[in-house]
């Protein structure tokens, strides 16, 4: 509840000097009639009309703070808020080959990815995300979604080996955009991630870029893996998985060239620290807009107050005339 004028409330102070000026006046006595002695009466029976007799007063202090509190204009506030979202939607496709199992990330490429992607996720309040995987072919492992719950899930679960080894970029990126294609948002974005060189599937990255350009979608490249030499996977003679050094290879040429072709931009991830930054770097320039418009409505509640200051009164004066009558 809410007051229009509470400094009238500081008018219920004025209570305290009454009440204590009427439980002073009780202590003194002051009888009408006075007898000699009323040690007889004391062992009279009490009837209800003696535990009763201070409720008229009781009564009618009620009502002035009921008054006081009408004065001040309680009000019940109702506040009508409408939020219009403009989402984005945005497809994550991720490199799962094998190489994303270098170890120059901690613990490996893949889990740094999908870590930092689950944090990115997890901002994206309001929007829908969708998850594409690819190796020597591409899967959706989810399509746009605003449940951040079960793409965490789904996030979680892509790994290395669930398809056929290879780096089929082109096709990765296809099949974001072909998740996009019936998409009715105004921004539509892809983030792509590998680490590699294009080898392998049906679609040539740029053909795919083209693509992407047409439909108005702006995609995000982004290579990971350190400069030079890294500890990538293979298995020895006794098909124990074991590391090789080996130079670390990204086609930064095409990324770039998508990337700018569509209207995005290429980074290159070299630790995890760094692949944070890009996608905190990505968050911030695709920003969801969100406006909130508010209105507030006051109903006034001071009549109840008073039709309640008034039946008070009408009740004292009834208990004080026909019940509680005293001798004048």
């Amino acid at each position: 509840m809410h007051f229009h004028s509470p400094y009238y409330l500081w008018l219920l102070l004025l209570l305290v000097p009454i009440v204590g000026y009427y439980v002073w006046r009780t202590m003194q006595g002051g009888a009408a009639i006075q007898f000699s002695s009323v040690r007889g009466l004391l062992k009279a029976p009490r009837t209800w009309r003696y535990y009763l007799r201070h409720l008229p007063f009781v009564l009618r202090v009620s009502a002035f703070a009921m008054l006081i509190i009408a004065l001040a204009r309680p009000q019940d506030v109702e506040r009508l808020s409408h939020t219009d979202t403009e989402g984005i939607d945005i497809m994550l496709s991720i490199d799962v080959s094998g190489s994303m199992l270098a170890r120059d990330f901690k613990p490996d490429r893949l889990t740094a990815a999908k870590e930092v992607a689950g944090a990115f996720v997890a901002d994206r309040y309001g929007d829908r995300i969708g998850l594409v995987a690819f190796a020597g072919e591409a899967f959706t492992q989810s399509p746009l979604t605003t449940d951040q719950g079960t793409l965490q899930t789904l996030l979680s679960r892509i790994r290395s080996g669930l398809i056929e080894d290879g780096t089929a970029i082109g096709n990765g990126l296809a099949t974001a955009i072909n998740r996009l294609r019936e998409s009715e948002a105004k921004s539509k974005v892809i983030i792509l991630l590998t680490d590699g060189v294009n080898n392998r599937g049906e679609i040539a990255p740029m053909t795919a870029a083209e693509i992407a350009k047409a439909q108005g979608i702006r995609v995000y490249t982004i290579g990971v893996g350190t400069e030079g030499m890294a500890p990538y996977p293979a298995y020895d003679m006794f098909g124990e998985l074991t590391f090789i050094q080996q130079k670390v290879e990204i086609d930064e040429k095409t990324l770039t060239a998508i990337a700018t072709q569509t209207g995005g931009r290429y980074f290159r991830a070299t630790d995890k620290a760094k692949l944070k930054a890009i996608y905190d770097e990505i968050n911030e320039l695709e920003k969801s807009k969100v406006e909130i418009s508010e209105r507030i409505i006051y109903h006034e509640l001071f009549l109840r107050w008073v039709l309640g200051a008034l039946a008070l009164l009408v009740a004292e004066f009834l208990l004080a005339t026909l019940l509680l009558k005293r001798i004048p």
